[in-house]
C-alpha cells in the first residue's frame, strides 16, 4: 500500500458513512506541481470521536485540535476535521477550537494559500477558496487572508514562509514579507525544539542557499542565529578564497547540498568556520596577510553554543563539533604519520567529514589534493589495517604483571601506534615490544 492508497482508503471509508472527506494543504499542492507528495494529510466534517469510531487503529495525536492518525501498515495518514480556531495567546497553539461544516471555512485557519488547496481523492477535483492556484501559477507564497494575523498565531510560519519560497523557487508575496520583518522581532516565542526542525528543513531540501539567503533578507537570520548573519563582510585571504568572504563562502557551499543531505553535515557546513568572524585579524594587523587565529578553536565553542541553545541531541552535537573541530586537519593529511592518518580516518561517520573537506575546496580555491589523497589511502588500505584487532589485551597484560592501572592505557596506546605504523605485526613481536620498554612494579631486571 501506498500513502496516497492509505489516504484514498480513508477518504472512501468517511464517505461511504455519510460524511465529506477531502484531501488537503502540501499533499494537494505537491500533486498540483507534479511532485510525489511525502504525506498525506485528510480533512473532514466527522468529529475527532466519530473518525475514531470508523478507524480501530486510530490515534488521538491531537484531539483537542480536531486531529486524528491512522496508521496502516508502517504508513500514516492525519484526519483533521473541519474547524475555525479562536486566539492563539502562546502565538502557536489555538485558545479554543470551533467545529465547522464546511470546507470553506476549514481553510481560512491554514498558512498559505498554496497549502489551502483541496481535492477530492476520487475524482482530482480541486476545491480553491483561497485562490492557492492561481499564486501556484504565479510562484509566489502568500498568507491566506491577513498575514499580520496568520504569523501571530503561529510565529514558525515565518521561517515556513521563507522554507517555501527556497524549496520551490518562490517568491514571498509583498505583503506576506513585509509582515514577516515587522513581526521578526517575535520569532523568539518559537520552541528551540521547532526551529532546530525548521532551520535542518531548510538546510536538507535542496535549496539551503537560497534559504539562508531569504532568512537574512527577511531579517529572521539575525534573529535565529546572529552568529551566521555575523560572515558577512569577513573578507578571506583571496589566494585560499578567491570567491569572496565568510559568508559567500559559507552560501557557496550550502549550494552545493543537495536534497536529503545528513543533517549532522549540513550544520557541520553551516558552522565550519562559525569561529572566523570573531578571529579576523587584518593584513595591517599580522603584517602578512588576513588571519583567523585559533578560528577552530573558538568555532567549536561557539557550536557547541548554538547546538545547546537549539537543544540538539547528545549524539549529533557530538558529530557537529567533531566536523568544525577537524575540518582544517585535512592540510595535514599527506604529512602525517600513518598511524596518526588510520586514526583520522576511523573518525565516526568520517564520509561526513570528507565531504565536507570536499566542498570547502570546491567552494573556495578549487584543489582537492588532499581529498584525492584520502580517497587513495582508503582504496589503497585494507580495512584490518586501518582497525587492525589488538595484538595484546589488557588480561593479557596482567599475565605478563602488570597491574591495572594508568600504566595500562600507556602501554595499550603504545602497540597500537605500534601496530598501526607497521612495526609490529604478531602477538609475538608485541609481547617483545612491552617486555623491551616496560617493566612490571615488583619486578626486577
Amino acid at each position: 500500500m501506498t500513502p496516497r492508497e492509505l489516504a484514498n482508503s480513508i477518504c472512501d471509508t468517511l464517505r461511504r458513512s455519510g460524511y465529506q472527506a477531502l484531501l488537503v494543504g502540501g499533499c494537494v499542492r505537491d500533486l498540483l506541481l507534479g511532485r510525489e507528495p511525502i504525506d498525506y494529510d485528510v480533512t473532514t466534517d466527522a468529529t475527532p470521536e466519530q473518525v475514531m469510531t470508523l478507524f480501530s487503529e486510530s490515534i488521538a495525536v491531537g484531539a483537542q485540535f480536531g486531529v486524528i492518525l491512522i496508521p496502516r501498515d508502517g504508513l500514516k495518514v492525519e484526519v483533521a476535521t473541519f474547524r475555525s480556531d479562536v486566539g492563539y495567546s502562546d502565538g502557536r497553539h489555538p485558545d479554543r477550537v470551533v467545529y465547522a461544516k464546511a470546507p470553506r471555512e476549514d481553510v481560512q485557519r491554514r498558512d498559505f494559500t498554496i497549502n489551502g488547496l483541496l481535492m477530492r481523492h476520487d475524482t482530482r477535483e480541486v476545491l480553491d477558496f483561497v485562490g492557492g492556484q492561481a499564486d501556484l501559477e504565479a510562484k509566489v507564497i502568500r498568507a491566506i487572508g491577513e498575514p499580520d494575523r496568520r504569523f501571530a498565531e503561529d510565529k514558525l510560519r515565518m521561517m515556513r514562509a521563507v522554507r517555501f519560497a527556497a524549496r520551490f523557487g518562490f517568491e514571498i508575496e509583498a505583503e506576506t514579507f513585509r509582515a514577516v520583518r515587522r513581526q521578526v522581532g517575535e520569532i523568539h516565542q518559537v520552541s528551540p525544539e521547532r526551529l532546530r526542525e525548521e532551520l535542518t528543513k531548510l538546510l536538507t531540501e535542496g535549496a539551503a542557499r537560497r534559504a539562508f539567503e531569504l532568512l537574512d533578507e527577511t531579517w529572521l537570520l539575525q534573529r535565529v542565529l546572529p552568529e551566521i548573519g555575523a560572515m558577512k563582510g569577513i573578507e578571506q585571504p583571496p589566494q585560499y578564497h578567491p570567491e569572496g568572504d565568510v559568508w559567500i563562502h559559507t552560501l557557496r557551499m550550502l549550494e552545493a547540498l543537495p536534497a536529503g543531505t545528513r543533517p549532522t553535515l549540513a550544520w557541520g557546513v553551516l558552522l565550519h568556520d562559525v569561529g572566523k568572524p570573531p578571529t579576523f585579524q587584518s593584513a595591517q594587523e599580522t603584517g602578512d596577510r588576513i588571519r583567523f587565529n585559533n578560528h577552530v578553536e573558538v568555532g567549536v565553542r561557539m557550536t557547541e553554543a548554538i547546538c545547546r541553545r537549539l537543544r540538539f541531541s547528545g549524539e549529533d552535537t557530538e558529530q557537529i563539533l567533531a566536523l568544525v573541530d577537524n575540518h582544517m586537519k585535512f592540510a595535514a593529511v599527506k604529512e602525517m604519520r600513518t598511524s596518526r592518518l588510520k586514526k583520522f580516518v576511523r573518525l565516526r561517520h568520517f564520509e561526513e567529514h570528507l565531504a565536507l573537506h570536499r566542498l570547502d575546496c570546491l567552494s573556495s580555491h578549487g584543489h582537492l589534493d588532499s581529498y584525492e589523497f584520502i580517497q587513495r589511502f582508503l582504496a589503497e588500505t585494507p580495512p584490518e589495517q586501518v582497525r587492525p584487532e589488538r595484538l595484546l589485551t589488557g588480561d593479557d597484560l596482567q599475565n605478563m604483571g602488570f597491574r591495572p592501572g594508568p600504566l595500562f592505557s600507556e602501554i595499550l596506546g603504545m602497540l597500537e601506534e605500534a601496530q598501526l605504523e607497521g612495526e609490529i605485526k604478531t602477538r609475538a613481536e608485541a609481547e617483545r615490544l612491552v617486555q623491551g620498554k616496560y617493566r612490571p612494579k615488583g619486578r626486577h631486571a
